[in-house]
C-alpha cells in the first residue's frame, strides 16, 4: 500500500494546462470533428514531438531520430489491421534522458487525450531512452539514432545535403540497432562496439575487434541509410575492420580525433534479461481503499485468464523486466487515467529502475506478449473461427495445390500437403539406424526412437521433412543416437532436411496424415526388424480421431479403468478382438477404428457397444472398474499470435530479442531466429549461422522450460535452414519471396565491392579536413596547398597516405 498523491497532483496539473491549450494546435492538418491531428490512411507510423504544449508532426525522413531533450509520441496502426473494426493500435510516449519533468507530463497527457479520442483497442507504452520496448524498436529499421540537443536542433529534424559536419556515433548493433552521438574523441571508443566518424562528404565505420560479422553488417546498414537519407547517397563510406590494413583511413581518423594514446577498453556487457527472469511473473489486483491505493498479490505463474475481471484493474510484473497494467472494460474513466501513475508508483515501491518499461492494455486489445504470459487465452474473435487446428476444414480432402499457393493456410493447419508423398522409416538400434519394412511403417514402439523421412514436391522440386520421433520409454543413449543419425542423413541430403523433433503423444497433424490414420503406438520396444508388435496375451488400444488426418492409436494398460465413454477401444485377446464403442463416439470415429483394427489383430472381430459387454470382455480386463464417462469438453483453442525472437548467448545465458510486426526482412543470414506459433517452435538458421545448429534445438527446449505460461516440453521443435523453409513456416509471414536470398551479398562482398575506392575517399577527405587539421597534416594552409601544381598536390597526398 502506498500513496500516489504527488504523482496524481502532477498529472492533474498537466492535464489542466494541456486541455487549456488544446485549441492552440494549428488547424491545418487537423481532424476538426475530433480535435486531433489528421492521420493519413496510407501510413503505418505517425510521430509527433511535443514542444511548448503543441504537438508538432515529425517529417517522415526524420523517423528514427530522437533528440534527448524532448519527448515524442508515436502512433502505430498496422496496415493489415486498418480494415478490421476495433483493431489494436499501439500508442507510445518516448522520454529523452534529458527531458524535463514538465515535458514528460505534457507528453503523457497528450497520449491520454489521443487514447480517449482513438477509442478502445489501444495499447499504451511508456518508453525511456535506451530502454525502449521491442515493439517500439521494431518500427525503426535499420536503427534508432539518439541526437544531442533540444528545440533549435530538433525543429530542423534532419537536414539533407549538408556536409559541414563532424560527429561521432556510437553504434550498438544488436538485433535492434541504436546509435548515440558521443564526444568526438578516442576516449569514446571501445573494443566491443561500432563507431561511425561522420565527416559530411565521407563516413568511416570503425568496427571494434570484438564485434561479430552480424553486428558489422547491421552497423553498415545504418551507415548506408544515413548516407542515403542525409547525404542523398553522395557521401563516400570507408570501413575499418583491421586497423593495420586500413592505414589510410586510420590516418584520416587520427587527423580528426588526434593520436590515440593507450589501449581501448572493453565495453561493459549490457544488462540483458535472460529467460528465467522473464519467467518470474506475478499478478496484482489494484484497487482504492479510502485515499490509498492497495496493490494485492493474486497469483504467480502460470496465470489463468479468468483471474482478470472486467470491473477491475491489475498490474502484472514480469520479473521487473516489464510492467503491464490491464484494465477491464468496465473500469471507470478515472481509473484508466491513473493507470500510468499507478504503474510508476509500483515501480518506485519495488525499487525497480525508473526506465522500466510500462505497457497499459485494455480488455480486448491485449498484445501478443501479454497473452503469452497466461496458460491459455481465449479471445472473442477466436470463438467463431475454425481455422486454428484441423476442425471442419480437414473433413474433406485437402487440396495440395491450395496449401502450396496459400502458405498461410498450410501454416495454420500445420500441413505442407495431404501426406501422400514418399515415406521412409528407420528405427534406432544401438547407435545405428535400421530400416523399417514399409508394411510396418505406421507401427511405432514407446521404447524406441524413429526417423521418418517425408519427401514431397513443391514447384517441381523435392522438399524434405525429417521427423525425429522419440518414444516416452526410450533411453538417453537412443535419443542421442537419434540426433546423430539425423545429422548423418542431413549431410547426405546436403543440408536440405527440415528437422522436426516430435515427442510421443504430441505428434503434429502432418505426421498423423503420413500414416493415413493408421498410426499405432505399442508399449515396449520393437524387434530386430522394427515390427512394433511385442507379444502379449491381452492388449488394450485406445483409438482417437475422426479421419485419416487426425487419428492415432495408443496401447494402454489392459484394465477397465483405462476405458472412456467418448472414444473407441480395441481389446485383443488370445482368441478374439473386441471393437468397443463408447456411448459418446461418433460415426466418423467408428469408421476410422474399423480401418485400424486390421493393423493390430487379424483374429476374429466382435463389435461391442458400451453397456452391452459380454462377461469375457470384463474378464480379459481383470474385472469391472470405474472409468471416465462424462462428456468430453471441447478442446480449449487459445488465441495466441506468432512471435519472432533472435537468439543470442554472446553475454552468457540465452537472451531472446523480440521482433514485433515481423517480416522476411528480419531474417538475416547471420541469425538464429525462434518463431513461436504456440503449437510449434521453429528454429531458423541463417546460412552463416550453421555453427549453432546443435545448440539451436536446446535453445528451443530452454525457451519452453522457462516460459511463464508453463508450456509443454513436448511441444514439437522444428529446425529450418535458410533457403529450405516449408510453407508451414513461411505462412506465418505476411509475404514471402522464395528468391530473396538468391543473389544476396555477404558483408565482406558489400565492403569490398560497394564502398568506393579508398583513394577517392582519401582524396575527398584531404579537401574536407578542418583548416587546423589540414595545417597539422600538410604543414601548410589550404590556400598554399591548392596554389601548387596539380602533380605536386598529388605527390604530397600520396606521401601522406591520402591517395
Amino acid at each position: 500500500m502506498y500513496s500516489l498523491q504527488k504523482i496524481q497532483e502532477t498529472q492533474k496539473s498537466t492535464q489542466k494546462t494541456l486541455y487549456g491549450h488544446w485549441e492552440s494546435f494549428p488547424r491545418q492538418g487537423m481532424d476538426t470533428n475530433r480535435g486531433l491531428p489528421a492521420i493519413e490512411s496510407h501510413r503505418d507510423l505517425h510521430i509527433w514531438i511535443t514542444e511548448n504544449l503543441k504537438m508538432v508532426p515529425v517529417p517522415e525522413r526524420a523517423y528514427g531520430n530522437f533528440f534527448e531533450e524532448h519527448c515524442y509520441i508515436v502512433l502505430h496502426v498496422p496496415q493489415s489491421l486498418k480494415a478490421t473494426s476495433g483493431a489494436p493500435k499501439d500508442l507510445h510516449y518516448w522520454v529523452g534522458k534529458e527531458a524535463g519533468v514538465e515535458a514528460q507530463g505534457t507528453a503523457g497527457s497528450f497520449v491520454q487525450h489521443l487514447q480517449e479520442a482513438l477509442g478502445g483497442a489501444t495499447v499504451q507504452h511508456r518508453e525511456a531512452q535506451g530502454h525502449e520496448s521491442a515493439c517500439f524498436r521494431s518500427y525503426f529499421r535499420p536503427g534508432i539514432i539518439y541526437r544531442k540537443g533540444g528545440l533549435a536542433s530538433a525543429l530542423k529534424h534532419v537536414e539533407t545535403n549538408v556536409y559541414n559536419i563532424q560527429r561521432l556515433l556510437h553504434i550498438r548493433a544488436g538485433k535492434h540497432v541504436s546509435a548515440s552521438e558521443v564526444e568526438l574523441s578516442w576516449h569514446s571508443f571501445n573494443k566491443s562496439d561500432i563507431f561511425l566518424l561522420d565527416l559530411g562528404k565521407m563516413m568511416i565505420q570503425w568496427n571494434g575487434p570484438k564485434t561479430s560479422t552480424a553486428e558489422k553488417a547491421r552497423g553498415l546498414a545504418l551507415t548506408r541509410s544515413l548516407q542515403d537519407r542525409e547525404r542523398g547517397g553522395r557521401a563516400q563510406i570507408g570501413v575499418v575492420d583491421d586497423e593495420a590494413e586500413a592505414a589510410d583511413l586510420m590516418q584520416i581518423m587520427e587527423a580528426v580525433l588526434g593520436c590515440r594514446v593507450g589501449n581501448l577498453h572493453t565495453a561493459m556487457p549490457s544488462k540483458s534479461t535472460d529467460q528465467l527472469q522473464k519467467a518470474n511473473v506475478r499478478l496484482y489486483h489494484v484497487y482504492e481503499k479510502g485515499k490509498d491505493v492497495v496493490i494485492q498479490e493474486l497469483s504467480t505463474c502460470p496465470l489463468a485468464q479468468d483471474l482478470l475481471q472486467k470491473e477491475d484493474c491489475y498490474i502484472l510484473d514480469q520479473g521487473g523486466f516489464k510492467i503491464y497494467v490491464w484494465q477491464g472494460r468496465m473500469t471507470s474513466l478515472q481509473e484508466k487515467k491513473a493507470a500510468f501513475s499507478r504503474a510508476l508508483g509500483f515501480i518506485q515501491a519495488k525499487g525497480y529502475p525508473s526506465y522500466t518499461n510500462v505497457e497499459v492494455v485494455d480488455e480486448g486489445a491485449e498484445s501478443a506478449a501479454f497473452k503469452q504470459l497466461f496458460r491459455s487465452w481465449s479471445g472473442e474473435q477466436r470463438k467463431n473461427k475454425h481455422l486454428r487446428g484441423m476442425g471442419k476444414l480437414l473433413q474433406v480432402k485437402l487440396d495440395v495445390g491450395k496449401l502450396h499457393s496459400h502458405p498461410e493456410l498450410a501454416a495454420q493447419l500445420r500441413m505442407v500437403d495431404d501426406g501422400s508423398g514418399k515415406v521412409e522409416v528407420w528405427y534406432i538400434q544401438g547407435s545405428r539406424r535400421q530400416p523399417v519394412d514399409p508394411m510396418h511403417h505406421g507401427q511405432l514402439c514407446a521404447g524406441n526412437c524413429y526417423l521418418v523421412l517425408y519427401t514431397y514436391q513443391k514447384m517441381g522440386l523435392d522438399q524434405y521433412i525429417l521427423y525425429l520421433w522419440q518414444g516416452l520409454q526410450a533411453t538417453a543413449h537412443e535419443i542421442k543416437a537419434l540426433k546423430g543419425n539425423a545429422e548423418e542423413l542431413d549431410l547426405q541430403y546436403h543440408g536440405a532436411l527440415v528437422q522436426e523433433h516430435v515427442t510421443m503423444g504430441s505428434e503434429p497433424p502432418h505426421f498423423l496424415a503420413i500414416f493415413q490414420g493408421q498410426l499405432v503406438i505399442f508399449q515396449g520396444s520393437a524387434g530386430h526388424n522394427g515390427k512394433g508388435q511385442p507379444e502379449s496375451a491381452t492388449r488394450l488400444f485406445h483409438v482417437r480421431g475422426t479421419d485419416s488426418y487426425n487419428t492415432w492409436t495408443l496401447e494402454v494398460p489392459a484394465r477397465a479403468s483405462a476405458l472412456n465413454s467418448n472414444d473407441i477401444f480395441l481389446l485383443a485377446t488370445a482368441s478374439l478382438c473386441y471393437l468397443w464403442f463408447g456411448k459418446g463416439c461418433s460415426g466418423d470415429q467408428r469408421e476410422m477404428a474399423r480401418t485400424v483394427v486390421t493393423v493390430i489383430s487379424r483374429k476374429d472381430k466382435e463389435m461391442v457397444l458400451e453397456g452391452q459387454e459380454p462377461p469375457h470382455f470384463w474378464e480379459a480386463l481383470g474385472g469391472r472398474a470405474p472409468y471416465p464417462s462424462s462428456k468430453r469438453l471441447p478442446e480449449d483453442v487459445s488465441d495466441f499470435q506468432p512471435r519472432l525472437f533472435e537468439c543470442s548467448i554472446q553475454t552468457g545465458p540465452l537472451v531472446l530479442t523480440e521482433v514485433v510486426f515481423f517480416s522476411q526482412e528480419d531474417l538475416d543470414k547471420y541469425d538464429v531466429m525462434l518463431l513461436d506459433t504456440w503449437e510449434e517452435i521453429f528454429l531458423w538458421l541463417g546460412a552463416a549461422a550453421s555453427e549453432w545448429k546443435q545448440e539451436a534445438v536446446a535453445w528451443g527446449r530452454e525457451y519452453l522450460k522457462t516460459h511463464p505460461a508453463g508450456r509443454s516440453l513436448a511441444t514439437p521443435i522444428v529446425l529450418v535452414k535458410q533457403g529450405h523453409e516449408p510453407p508451414t513456416f513461411t505462412g506465418w509471414f505476411h509475404t514471402w519471396d522464395p528468391y530473396k536470398w538468391t543473389n544476396n551479398q555477404s558483408y565482406e562482398e558489400v565492403v569490398e565491392g560497394g564502398m568506393g575506392a579508398v583513394s577517392a575517399i582519401s582524396e575527398r577527405t584531404a579537401s574536407y579536413l578542418s583548416d587546423s587539421d589540414f595545417q597539422d597534416i600538410f604543414g601548410k594552409s589550404k590556400e598554399e596547398f591548392y596554389s601548387m601544381a596539380k602533380w605536386r598536390q598529388q605527390q604530397q597526398k600520396k606521401q601522406l597516405g591520402f591517395f
